[in-house]
């Protein structure tokens, strides 16, 4: 079991998207979705610059990878048991404008994107990431995230790409602490940070797409 974190500079909802009941990752974060495998553990940190204030601190969420599949797979998959995670650009629900599902291999070669968070510029990006990443245990704290506690201060990460080989030492002491925590898992029990933010559809298109452009690996 490896422990990866990172800095989860926007919290919009869609990577990592903890709705309809199963947390993904299946936009952004390419290294990761290629590096990580079942059974590892994925957390995201708060931003020093967060819509809150300074959360570097905080686990914003935390999911078991309990499945990968290839994009493609990942589409049939959400045809066929959530379809809720394919976006629905036009819907009132922010869920539903959100969804991570935007890639169609409905037709053969290259897959067609629908309208969602990202444009035509993400599309190399989020592709090279080959994977998605699905958990059935998972903790998504939002706009309420949750402090760590001192002895696990050491898997902070501030910096650009993530950590996972220097947090070996802690893997196991972060699984029993957030096990333990008295919160409800595999469920969004609160909003993503920057939903109020992302209001208006083609706002919220503009700028998840340039911010994805401008986050290093």
């Amino acid at each position: 079991m490896k422990l990866y974190t990172y800095t989860l500079r926007y919290d919009d909802g869609a990577a990592p998207n903890p709705f309809w009941g199963i947390c993904t990752l299946a936009i952004r974060k390419p290294t990761i979705r290629l590096a990580a495998e079942i059974g590892d553990w994925i957390v995201g940190l708060g931003a020093t610059k967060s819509p809150i204030g300074d959360i570097s601190d905080h686990v914003v969420y935390a999911m078991r990878v309990t499945s990968k599949m290839t994009l493609e797979e990942y589409d049939q998959f959400c045809k066929t048991f959530v379809p809720k995670k394919k976006p629905d650009w036009r819907n009132i629900d922010y869920r539903m404008r959100v969804g991570d599902c935007i890639y169609n291999y409905s037709a053969h070669g290259k897959p067609n994107m629908r309208t969602s968070i990202h444009k035509e510029e993400n599309q190399e990006k989020d592709l090279s990431g080959l994977y998605a990443l699905a958990s059935k245990q998972f903790y998504y704290f939002g706009n309420e995230p949750e402090k760590l506690p001192d002895d696990l201060r050491p898997i902070m990460h501030t910096g650009a790409g993530y950590t996972s080989d220097a947090n070996q030492p802690y893997a196991e002491l972060f699984v029993n602490w957030i096990e333990l925590l008295d919160v409800v898992p595999n469920k969004a029990s609160n909003e993503p940070q920057l939903k109020k933010q992302y209001s208006h559809e083609k706002e919220l298109q503009s700028l998840c797409s340039m911010r994805d452009l401008e986050e290093d690996e």
